[in-house]
């Protein structure tokens, strides 16, 4: 049951850095702040920063759950190892389904931002298939080349996040006060909507084995995940600051219309340049997720994986199709938050004592 790709597949420790907001950072930050600012008002930012922390904690136990074993394992040799072939592959088909719904919220939530922001009237067909026509062909490439895309992208996307600089011009940091006017019970609740920006970091589970000398890789990846918190705190921070509560709770797209305010004078809409370069933000995301279905799919059904992605991406492909207006994009959205929220918040913990007990029932047999 042990998995051991070659080598030459592998990554070193240090790219975990950068796989880890490679896929929390997606389309998500253009618009999170409205979702979490109707729960928990100025507070938000303290449900972002909870967030944050609690997701270290859930990447500590899928790295506790992946070395307990004597063997490197993933997460499909996991369900096999604790519930049996049968029961441990219908968890597995499952968590295909998980990471196919992923790459689909990041494509339509990005193609509608076009939609919205760019060209109205955009053949959404067209888009969709030039965008999954360069996923198939980074995703053949392997786990290396996707992982060198997610540097990349994060490299030249950087840039943008200096760009809460000119809304701190016109802020009001006033709104950012009192603290703690809002319940716990309101705080957790925007926590649970702050989910699905958050989601990414369990697919450590499908590529551990891809890692060089992992217990190394341990740290870089709760570095990286920290480095996500602390991007996504800043921009609550400063669209909480800029907007007024009443305002920002009717703003789709908050962190889009701040970046109206950039004055440069070479450029007059810098949004539109924005929003093409956050491309490279949101291709990393579907190619991670797409390969990780891929994978899971050919390790429970032993096809190669090449056939198994062309499968992934048709029904990516209808999907988005199908998902043809506001309504039912944002339902879908809603939907996913929550399965990803009973996944990550209940799956996983669940999935760790079970772990723990049957581990310790067979040492003491043993």
């Amino acid at each position: 049951m042990e998995v051991k790709p070659n080598e030459t597949k592998q990554i070193s420790p240090f790219f975990v850095f950068f796989l880890m907001p490679g896929m929390q950072i997606g389309v998500g930050i253009l618009g999170f702040e409205r979702i979490i600012a109707k729960e928990a008002g100025q507070d938000a930012w303290i449900s972002v920063l909870i967030s944050g922390l609690i997701i270290n904690v859930l990447l500590w136990m899928c790295f506790k759950l992946l070395g307990r074993g004597p063997q490197t394992l993933d997460l499909v040799a996991i369900h096999k190892d604790l519930f049996g072939k049968w029961v441990g592959n219908a968890f597995n088909i499952l968590f295909i389904f998980y990471f196919i719904m992923i790459s689909i919220i990041l494509i339509r939530t990005y193609l509608e931002v076009i939609q919205v922001w760019m060209f109205p009237g955009v053949n959404v067909l067209m888009l969709i298939t030039i965008i999954l026509i360069l996923v198939y062909n980074f995703v053949e490439g392997g786990f290396r080349v996707i992982t060198g895309f997610c540097i990349i992208g994060l490299i030249i996307a950087s840039p943008l996040f200096l760009l809460n600089y000119f809304p701190l011009k016109y802020a009001h940091f006033e709104n950012l006060g009192p603290f703690l006017d809002h319940s716990l019970l309101e705080i957790m609740k925007a926590c649970k909507k702050m989910t699905l920006n958050y989601l990414g970091f369990e697919l450590i589970l499908i590529y551990y084995p891809f890692i060089k000398n992992r217990e190394k890789s341990k740290k870089w990846a709760h570095l990286g995940a920290l480095f996500t918190m602390v991007i996504y705190v800043v921009s609550i921070l400063v669209s909480l600051a800029y907007y007024h509560q009443d305002q920002l709770k009717d703003v789709i797209w908050a962190t889009l219309t701040l970046w109206k305010i950039v004055d440069l004078p070479f450029i007059e809409r810098f949004e539109y340049i924005g929003i093409s370069v956050w491309l490279f933000m949101v291709l990393p995301n579907v190619c991670l997720g797409v390969w990780a279905a891929s994978r899971t799919a050919k390790r429970v059904f032993g096809f190669r994986q090449k056939k198994m992605m062309v499968l992934i991406l048709i029904i990516i492909l209808v999907f988005c199709i199908f998902l043809d207006n506001r309504y039912r994009i944002d339902k879908f959205n809603t939907v996913s938050t929550q399965i990803g929220f009973y996944i990550v918040y209940l799956y996983l913990p669940l999935l760790f004592i079970w772990q723990s007990i049957v581990y310790k029932v067979r040492g003491h047999k043993s």
